[in-house]
């Protein structure tokens, strides 16, 4: 990649650990009426697909394929890979826009964790709210995602599982914070996914 290069030097200029900036174009369906944010995507190495939890340690599409489909594997291929397409499809049949809360970052150890990313520039989510209009809840699947959209709009943590309201953009939007989809994060996954469902039954999915 061409701008690799670049984003190393820009970054060497400052901490010494390069910056990286996001892979991915905000996913942004015209009838979505939930925006997820994580915090970033980990390093293209762990990546299964090129696309939002590429991780295949990660049960984001698990979740989502067993609160949908009762089937943590709809999402997955015979070989184990995650089926981008499909998943590309059902978010835009349902109505989910996906992006993180960090554009740029630095990755201060050299794993996903978040407790390890030095937050560069974080996300204009407004800009990203004024593309969706039907928006009405924001949900982050990690602490550090939270703390991010918290202090932007000045809202109190919401316990995990739970929301809090807030105001936008003459908008009134609730903040989600949802269990980590992680495996790092110590809950069964049938127990995140009824966290998750119930999340989509309070914004009118089911």
């Amino acid at each position: 990649m061409d701008n690799h290069s670049h984003q190393h030097t820009e970054g060497m200029a400052g901490s010494g650990i390069p910056v990286e900036r996001h892979p991915f174009q905000p996913f942004l369906p015209s009838n979505s009426r939930l925006l997820m944010l994580g915090s970033f995507p980990p390093q293209s190495k762990r990546w299964d697909m090129e696309f939002y939890y590429p991780n295949r340690q990660n049960d984001f599409w698990r979740i989502m394929g067993l609160i949908f489909f009762n089937d943590k594997k709809h999402f997955i291929d015979g070989e184990g890979h995650f089926i981008q397409q499909d998943i590309m499809d059902f978010l835009c049949t349902q109505g989910i826009a996906l992006f993180d809360t960090a554009t740029a970052v630095r990755r201060l150890q050299d794993n996903a964790s978040d407790k390890y990313l030095e937050v560069v520039e974080p996300t204009d989510i407004d800009n990203i709210l004024k593309q969706i209009p039907h928006c009405k809840a924001i949900i982050t699947t990690g602490e550090k995602a939270t703390q991010i959209i918290c202090e932007r709009y000045g809202i109190t943590m919401p316990k995990v599982g739970s929301f809090e309201p807030f105001s936008t953009l003459e908008r009134e939007i609730r903040l989600y914070r949802m269990p980590s989809t992680s495996r790092a994060y110590p809950l069964a996954i049938e127990k995140k996914a009824l966290s998750y469902s119930e999340m989509f039954r309070q914004n009118g999915y089911f």
